[in-house]
């Protein structure tokens, strides 16, 4: 799957508070990992982990692939329940 960064952001963004505490419990990752996902560069301490996702420069802030979209579908699930609270 390839997306642009900025819609990465904007997915991150529109989660609750709180959101990348709950998707590393749920995956059993660090929660530093799944701000990684995101964009982040948290690999202080050896806690957080790449996580296959490949930045290429370019418009919209470039373009996002990645290795495997667990964490992206886990984010999109928590976006649709929001929605119907």
């Amino acid at each position: 799957m390839t997306i642009t960064f900025n819609e990465l952001r904007k997915i991150k963004d529109s989660l609750p508070s709180g959101s990348m505490k709950k998707i590393a419990d749920k995956l059993n990752i660090d929660e530093d990992t799944v701000r990684n996902y995101f964009g982040g560069t948290h690999y202080k301490n050896g806690e957080g982990k790449t996580v296959g996702v490949h930045i290429e420069q370019g418009p919209d802030g470039g373009i996002v692939t990645f290795d495997d979209e667990t964490i992206l579908s886990v984010a999109r699930e928590m976006l649709a329940e929001s929605a119907h609270h």
